[in-house]
């Protein structure tokens, strides 16, 4: 991590901990959103550098493509494994090659460049603006909420009517977001990064519990959580639940089940896949490669060749 803004202390996935030893993650240190003075919406002004292994960075390219912003907002991709000095730019099949925006070797350089004293974790996503050479914002959520409408004025008619946050459905996405970000989106990590086998059962149980919820509600002919409206709460949920049994179930001994177990988790998961701009958002190889390169969980870095189900899923287009 930086500590006023140099490089001190080598990654480790556990950030923080409570008194049972559970799994506490940092919030997002740089909240501005688009629109406000100092960042207004303008074309090739805005970069995002995110990671395909990390499910909330993937949710912005998600967004992004849904709106069409492609030609509006630049991306780069860093490379799948998690180094010493985190994130890291690079020539690996799939990630983008050395930095062309600030020519950094590392994220943390980039954090550094935004702020000189800045103290905590170079995650991703980041939302960079080119014209102020400073971070915009590093809290998916937010992100991808700015994406969704922030833009719409640079975009033709068809782009523009796309709404994954619809007004009257707000209530209900953030309600539906607040439940699934503690038991699900997070709730993997606090069953992986547990250091306690209290918080890790506690935490694995408040997990599957909460996915056997959701497939109940997903016992319906309606595609979506929200009925025929694609939404946010859908982007949350997929990158969750593409990223389950490639890495979760068994690096995160997230192992009560398979999302394949499931159903109508399984079916909603494949329904989502085919949308083009949310299946090129999944790249396997930098999922696998990124996770278990994580060395407080896998001294050895040896990447399992499996699980076999889903790899011949991917391989099959998930059809």
């Amino acid at each position: 991590m930086l500590v006023d803004g140099k490089w001190s202390k080598d990654f480790h996935p556990v950030q923080g901990v409570d008194e049972q030893g559970g799994f506490v993650r940092k919030p997002s240190s740089f909240r501005n959103q688009i629109g406000q003075q100092d960042f207004l919406a303008e074309k090739n002004r805005y970069h995002l550098f995110v990671a395909y292994i990390c499910p909330w960075a993937c949710r912005t390219l998600a967004v992004r493509s849904l709106k069409g912003l492609e030609d509006i907002i630049s991306v780069s991709v860093v490379e799948p494994q998690l180094t010493e000095k985190g994130w890291k730019f690079g020539t690996y099949p799939g990630a983008s090659g050395p930095d062309t925006i600030l020519n950094a070797t590392y994220m943390h350089e980039i954090y550094a460049k935004a702020d000189k004293d800045y103290t905590g974790r170079a995650t991703v996503p980041v939302l960079w603006d080119k014209t102020n050479e400073t971070i915009v914002n590093n809290e998916s959520s937010e992100i991808i909420k700015m994406l969704n409408d922030g833009f719409n004025d640079l975009l033709d008619e068809e782009k523009a009517k796309v709404n994954l946050y619809p007004e009257h459905l707000k209530k209900e996405i953030e309600e539906l977001n607040d439940w699934m970000y503690p038991r699900i989106n997070n709730g993997v990590y606090k069953t992986g990064f547990a250091t306690t086998q209290i918080a890790y059962e506690e935490a694995c149980s408040s997990l599957f519990e909460a996915l056997e919820e959701l497939e109940i509600r997903l016992n319906s002919k309606s595609p979506y959580l929200f009925d025929e409206h694609l939404t946010l709460s859908d982007i949350h949920l997929f990158m969750t639940l593409i990223r389950f049994d490639l890495a979760y179930y068994g690096l995160f001994k997230a192992n009560l089940n398979h999302i394949w177990d499931y159903p109508n988790l399984s079916a909603y998961m494949k329904r989502l896949y085919e949308i083009p701009a949310i299946k090129n958002t999944v790249n396997s190889d930098h999922i696998k490669q990124g996770y278990y390169s994580i060395k407080a969980l896998n001294p050895t870095g040896i990447v399992p060749n499996g699980p076999r189900n889903i790899m011949k899923e991917y391989n099959q287009g998930m059809s």
